[in-house]
Order: structure tokens, then C-alpha cells, then sequence
């Protein structure tokens, strides 16, 4: 009922934008990752009309714009999906005398691993992922190793995810986070499979409510998420595993089919300013690349330098290593 709603509501705007003579800019985002106003006082100021769609996953999106003809002039990819966008020519180079706002960006994000000179994006939020868990568990766990105790009882979930699930088995194994040695990757399958006797289930958001009515007692879960879990109960807390963990980053970029690179860039300049960004962490509760914009500083959402120096940005892997991962991921599932 509430979609066939939201596609009459849409089939309607469509319609009025028929007889809307403002120019158009088309932006695509993932969902809940912008503030209820961050368009319209866009609109207002620019004189545009804004057609903002979203989505789920990278490859929702990529399955889009992999065409080239796609419709769209801004997306949001993270940051591993940067360079190969780029290489398949998906990406308009940046024109950084259009971005005097950059400056706003946090340090560490003004010359990211994944595109140094920001050539083709802007970084936009960011994440990474530990472990969530009951703190009357004691000794509370430090560790992805501590996920593997029989304590747990059935009561621990992972991540329904098969680059973070691999990549916390291979850290446990002192293994580096996105191996590609086929050795190392068989390896995580059976610490994987052998984990399974132990976890409830692999759930991703889903388990922040399990987390907060004590259902289960810790999850491998995504910092923003983690937080929401911690603000929703007291007996919750965080921690980033001693072996290391994964960064993400996800990246405002114009696509390179845009034939509104000028007005695209004039989106991307607004983004980035204090207030625009500020608005937008509020609304997500996630953690922002503007160091102007920082709203709520828990250890969390920004640990500390010496927690953040055990994070690693994962690449993306070869083709070969990719198509060895999906069928390890789907052993492990059906094991």
C-alpha cells in the first residue's frame, strides 16, 4: 500500500514537472543519507528542480550508470568503486576552481587513498565496522577472535556481508583484510564455518533492535548503526577489534554522461558547505569527511588517531578474487 502510494505521488510529480521550465538536475543517493531540507533550499537558491532518487546497494546504482545513458548527474559510490568508475570512464574529472568549499574537508579526506588529488570526488560520509555488544558481558569482547567463544550461546549475529564477514575471519587470523590469496581466503571459509555454531544469524540494521532489547548479547555491525543502538539503550558498547577493521567511505561524484557539469558542481560546492553538511549528520547520524561539520564527536563515529590508525581502507578486488569470494560467501551460507 505505501509504495503503490509513493509511485502515485511520484507518477503526479512527474507530471507537474512537465510544465516546470526551471532546469533539472538529477541526483541519485542512498537512502536516509540527507536532510529533509537539503533540496529544497537547494531549489530555491539555484532556481532548479531537483529529481533525487535512491538506493541500496553500489551495485544497484552501478547497474544504472554502468550504462552511460542512465539519466543521472550525481551519485554517491564509496570509495572503492571510485577508480574503477573512473577507469570505465563513468567519471567527469572534477573542476576544483568550481569547489572553493573544499577547503571544508576534514585534512585526512582532502588527499584520500583512493583518489589523492580528488580528481573525480568529493568525500562525502563515512563508517567502519566493530563489534557492538551487551556490556554485562564480561570480559567484554576487544577482538573479531572474542566472536568465536561459545559464550555467545547463539546470541551473536554477523553481518549479512560477504566483504566484511571474510574480512573479519581473516583478520582473526592475523590475514590481511582483502586477501586474494586463495590459501588465505579457504582459510577464512572454515574459521566462517566453524564461527556458524556459535551466531544466531547473519542480519545487517536488523540486528540494532535485537542488540537493544537484549535479544542478542553482540554483533558485528557498522559504527553509524552501532550508534543508534548504543543512543536507543545504555547497556550497549562499542569497540574496534585490536586485529583491525574496515573503513568505508562513500563519495559524491558527477558522472561523466552529465550534461550539467556546471550545475552538478554547484550541487557538490553547496554540499560541502558547514551548515548543509551539519543538517545532513543530524538527520543520517553517521560521520561527516567536512571538518566544519561535526555535530556529535563520540569515539565511535571518530575514534581516536590511535584506534583509526588500526582501520584499513579495503580496495577492490580482481575479478578472479571477486568470483573466489561470492562462492566462498555462498559455502559459508549454506554450510
Amino acid at each position: 500500500m505505501i509504495r503503490r502510494r509513493a509511485f502515485v505521488l511520484s507518477a503526479a510529480a512527474s507530471a507537474s514537472c512537465a510544465f516546470d521550465r526551471r532546469p533539472r538536475l538529477n541526483i541519485y543517493n542512498w537512502s536516509s543519507y540527507i536532510a529533509a531540507d537539503t533540496i529544497p533550499n537547494f531549489e530555491r537558491e539555484s532556481g532548479v528542480r531537483v529529481r533525487y532518487g535512491v538506493y541500496e546497494s553500489n551495485e544497484e546504482m552501478l547497474a544504472k550508470v554502468m550504462t552511460g545513458n542512465s539519466g543521472w548527474d550525481i551519485a554517491f559510490p564509496t570509495h572503492n568503486r571510485i577508480q574503477p568508475m573512473a577507469k570505465n570512464r563513468l567519471l567527469a574529472s572534477l573542476d576544483h576552481a568550481l569547489l572553493p568549499n573544499l577547503a571544508n574537508l576534514e585534512n585526512r579526506f582532502q588527499n584520500p587513498v583512493w583518489d589523492p588529488q580528488l580528481r573525480y570526488c568529493i568525500p562525502y560520509m563515512w563508517s567502519a565496522t566493530g563489534i557492538v555488544y551487551n556490556r554485562a558481558i564480561q570480559p567484554a569482547p576487544v577482538g573479531w577472535s572474542d566472536l568465536w567463544s561459545p559464550r555467545w550461546n547463539g546470541r551473536v549475529t554477523m553481518l549479512d556481508d560477504p566483504e566484511d564477514v571474510i574480512g573479519a575471519c581473516l583478520k582473526k587470523l592475523r590475514l590481511p583484510f582483502d586477501s586474494i590469496d586463495p590459501r588465505e581466503l579457504e582459510a577464512a571459509k572454515q574459521a566462517a564455518i566453524e564461527q556458524k555454531r556459535q551466531i544466531r544469524a547473519y542480519l545487517n540494521a536488523e540486528a540494532r533492535d535485537q542488540l537493544v532489547s537484549g535479544d542478542v548479547l553482540a554483533a558485528q555491525l557498522w559504527s553509524t548503526t552501532s550508534q543508534q543502538a548504543m543512543d536507543a539503550s545504555k547497556a550497549l558498547a562499542f569497540v574496534y577489534p585490536f586485529e583491525g577493521y574496515p573503513l568505508y567511505a562513500d563519495n559524491a561524484v558527477i558522472l561523466r554522461e552529465s550534461t550539467r557539469q556546471k550545475l552538478a558542481h554547484q550541487f557538490l560546492n553547496y554540499l560541502l558547505r558547514p551548515e548543509v553538511a551539519a543538517a545532513i549528520v543530524r538527520t543520517s547520524e553517521t560521520a561527516t569527511c567536512n571538518g566544519r561539520a561535526k555535530v556529535r564527536q563520540t569515539p565511535t563515529l571518530y575514534p581516536p588517531p590511535d584506534i583509526l590508525a588500526r582501520g584499513e581502507w579495503p580496495a577492490v578486488l580482481p575479478a578472479s578474487a571477486q568470483r573466489l569470494s561470492d562462492r566462498i560467501w555462498t559455502e559459508i551460507k549454506s554450510s
